[in-house]
């Protein structure tokens, strides 16, 4: 690692730093949407009559739960194809 130049240093960490965020970013929220649909089914088997509530409650829950992943694999993928830095650091040719 002392031996490598700048340019393919930046050149890995984009590389490197976008995979781990791309497995963070689904992770965490997967996780997340799991606990909220543990908690809407024992709120539903506690008290079924607030069933359609708590229903109508987690899948908007849910929705911006999967944004945030959606947003993180776009950055992701940003960084991976599209990133202005590497453009600067190698140039094209």
């Amino acid at each position: 690692m002392e031996n490598m130049e700048a340019s393919t240093l930046i050149a890995v960490l984009t590389i490197v730093v976008p995979s781990i965020t791309m497995v963070l970013g689904a992770l965490t929220p997967a996780i997340v949407e799991g606990l909220a649909v543990l908690r809407a089914l024992d709120g539903m088997t506690r008290q079924p009559e607030s069933a359609n509530d708590l229903r109508g409650t987690l899948i908007i829950s849910l929705a911006l739960l999967e944004s945030t992943a959606i947003y993180v694999l776009l950055i992701c993928l940003v960084m991976l194809f599209a990133n202005p830095v590497l453009d600067r650091i190698l140039p094209a040719g």
